[in-house]
């Protein structure tokens, strides 16, 4: 039986288009979830997902000093030794909430102005990615169970353990599929918590009203509604600031080729709206093997679209008053970096301006460093990106279990 606890978190020593496409072959039960849809002729193709380390990543070895922004921006290193840290909440009194994945934990870090020590909240889920705050307590989402923890942030003051948590599994009745079935939490404008449900494969004809969608509920997990069809697996959205619509990021399937289809940014502008999954990708590619020639008819396409497999997850809308102007409503996208293709891209963070009429964006690179294309190698993978209550952005790493805090200041001009 699960048990949270609250423990110091030690250091370690270690239009329709188509594509020119192989016919894909599923993967047989002896293979990974990830090889599915992978042609035979790949079958001794070196590409698989990078494995996220385990153990706490040495403070001298996290690559601050790889960060590149544009002029006036600078990097910290605003909290480590979190290993695998992936989404984060912040609560109301200044708590961040971290979750993971492989290594089934979840953080709370608390700022005091001087050191901020993690510590382990909750351990043994499988895959608790997905954490919101709301109304006083976390809600934490892992792939086949979620909880609640009322009043958390009184008990970490005090010094106490977590609270234990009440579990909403039953209430919300989500699917627990392990392939995409990690999950991501955000409570909307109308109080409802917005919950996605990645399709169970690679690629597959999925049911419209369970898998690759976006869910919402009253935060019991009463009244659940289908906010988005179509969407293979979104690990990152949020709210625009005036508007209220959703805009999420969403990672297109894999073994199509290694430069199609491009990774999403999509906006809802109305509850069912279908962005393509199974059968249309990214900006109208026919899906070859379930899709016909008016397979993308009716489905809506992306905002913006990013270099294929890149892994665009965590996404915010930036409403501060810390950044430039230019700034004010633009989205900061957190990529977590490729495996599926032989020249890595991604490992960076992008920021989506919106068009005049709010409906596209135009992506343009804001911290990179972290890929190294001369050795087509990585020294950190971004995930998630979160604004602070002074304008200051804070960005996940999960491959150093660190968080890099982002600020402004106008640079001196000599004349």
């Amino acid at each position: 039986m699960f048990s949270p606890r609250l423990l110091p978190l030690a250091l370690s020593a270690t239009g329709a288009m188509t594509l020119g496409l192989v016919a894909p072959v599923l993967a047989d039960e002896h293979e990974p979830a990830w090889a599915q849809g992978r042609a035979a002729e790949l079958e001794n193709s070196p590409l698989s997902p990078h494995a996220t380390p385990l153990t706490v990543t040495p403070e001298e070895d996290i690559p601050l000093d790889h960060l590149r922004l544009p002029d006036g921006f600078s990097a910290e290193l605003w909290a480590h030794g979190m290993p695998g840290a992936r989404m984060m909440a912040l609560g109301d009194d200044g708590t961040l909430f971290v979750g993971t994945r492989s290594i089934g934990r979840v953080y709370a870090v608390r700022d005091d102005g001087d050191e901020r020590e993690p510590v382990v909240i909750a351990e043994g889920l499988t895959q608790p990615n997905g954490v919101a705050f709301h109304d006083g307590s976390l809600y934490v989402a892992a792939i086949n169970r979620i909880f609640r923890y009322d009043d958390i942030e009184s008990h970490l003051a005090s010094g106490d353990e977590a609270p234990e948590p009440e579990e909403l599994t039953e209430a919300f009745g989500l699917p627990d599929d392990e392939h995409h079935g990690w999950k991501f939490l955000a409570f909307g404008p109308d109080d409802r918590l917005y919950v996605p449900v990645g399709a169970p494969c690679n690629g597959c004809e999925v049911d419209e009203d369970t898998h690759a969608t976006i869910h919402s509920f009253e935060a019991d997990g009463s009244d659940m509604r289908v906010e988005a069809r179509g969407v293979r697996n979104t690990v990152g959205f949020d709210f625009h600031p005036e508007t209220g619509e959703l805009w999420f990021t969403d990672n297109n399937q894999d073994w199509m080729g290694e430069h199609g289809p491009g990774d999403e940014l999509n906006r809802l502008s109305e509850r069912g709206e279908h962005f393509g999954f199974p059968v249309c990708h990214s900006v109208g590619i026919v899906d070859p093997e379930r899709g016909d020639s008016d397979a993308c008819d009716g489905k809506t396409l992306p905002a913006a679209v990013t270099a294929p497999h890149s892994a665009p997850l965590g996404m915010r809308f930036y409403t501060g008053e810390m950044f430039p102007e230019e700034y004010r409503e633009a989205i900061f996208i957190a990529r977590r970096g490729s495996w599926n293709r032989t020249l890595s891209v991604g490992y960076d963070v992008l920021v989506a301006k919106l068009s005049e009429d709010g409906q596209r964006a135009d992506l343009s690179p804001f911290m990179v460093g972290l890929l190294d294309p001369r050795e087509n190698d990585f020294s950190g993978r971004p995930v998630d990106v979160l604004q602070m209550p002074d304008g200051a952005l804070l960005v996940s790493d999960e491959q150093n279990g660190a968080i890099y805090r982002i600020s402004y200041d106008s640079p001196d001009y000599v004349e």
